[in-house]
């Protein structure tokens, strides 16, 4: 596939702290493109330096082969943005606000509204378009933010994390909304904290820790990078007593991670180690309520390329 956009050697600071460190990557035209990584690892930088919003250090970041900064303007209008936080204004009717960021690209009068009406429809808010914002429920809030970033018909659709706090019938809508979209034609690029949706929609995905990428590749691909890996999963009664520290003396033991109740503990396969671990909880009196095993999977893998779950 042709790349959109291309980002060499990107880099960026705060005061001093580099946030992005000689990040390069390719974003391919048609793709749903997602990134993965900690808080703090740079993803919302990363995300408001390709929307302009944001300036950098050094680098480059080309769009259809140009600089973006020679022509930013251009580049903004075959731009849509859904940012994770809702950009909508709730005194307005749904409508008001569709044709409303639609006109900030240039739609005027019957394409305006024509192509306004199609995102509502697109998204399942036609039937409450009249309706003013403050009366929709969260997930409608969260497709209506979608609505705006579409109807001027981007090229580009960058989706910052659109399913925080939202319902399971509202995520999937938008999830299946997001594979409508690529269908047609839009490139997507995606930030989220749920693997679960990682699994569904990407085609690629980019892996960053600590403002570098890490890792690159289809899902397939990454788990077959781990393919030697296996992940224990104990279930433990009272997990205040657990440290994560006690496991990396055993052979085998990758990674470990302690999420409530739940820890995981990635090991090499071929090493047979499970007593071992089980042995430790004995020693520190941790009360066991169940053990499974897994083979690779995406959270293994996140897990393998930067020592914490995603949501950490």
């Amino acid at each position: 596939m042709k790349n959109l956009i291309n980002v060499q050697h990107l880099e960026k600071s705060y005061k001093n702290k580099k946030v992005i460190h000689d990040l390069s990557f390719q974003v391919a035209k048609g793709e749903i493109l997602c990134f993965l990584g900690p808080n703090g690892a740079g993803k919302s930088t990363t995300i408001n330096i390709l929307t302009g919003a944001l300036g950098f250090d050094s680098g480059k970041i080309d769009y259809c082969g140009q600089s973006i900064h020679k022509n930013l303007g251009g580049f903004k209008r075959k731009l849509g943005v859904v940012p994770q936080d809702l950009a909508v204004y709730e005194d307005l009717s749904g409508k008001q606000n569709v044709e409303f960021f639609a006109s900030l690209y240039g739609l005027k009068g019957d394409k305006l509204r024509r192509q306004s009406h199609e995102a509502l429809a697109f998204t399942g808010l036609l039937e409450k378009s009249e309706d003013k914002v403050d009366t929709y429920s969260g997930g409608m809030k969260r497709r209506l933010n979608i609505a705006c970033a579409i109807a001027h018909q981007p090229d580009l659709l960058i989706m910052d994390e659109p399913t925080v706090g939202i319902d399971p019938q509202s995520r999937n809508h938008i999830l299946s909304s997001i594979k409508k979209l690529r269908d047609r034609g839009m490139t997507i690029l995606y930030t989220t904290h749920y693997m679960e949706e990682v699994e569904e929609i990407s085609t690629r995905i980019i892996i960053m820790d600590k403002g570098e990428l890490v890792a690159s590749g289809t899902k397939e691909r990454l788990k077959e990078s781990i393919e030697n890996e296996k992940q224990y999963w104990i279930d433990i009664e009272n997990p205040e007593r657990i440290s994560a520290d006690l496991f990396y003396q055993i052979e085998g033991v990758k990674a470990v991670i302690i999420e409530g109740k739940k820890i995981g503990v990635t090991s090499l396969k071929g090493i047979e180690n499970l007593d071992r671990i089980i042995t430790v909880l004995i020693n520190i009196a941790a009360k066991i309520k169940g053990i499974s095993c897994e083979s690779a999977s995406l959270e293994t893998v996140f897990l393998d390329l930067t020592g914490k779950s995603l949501r950490d």
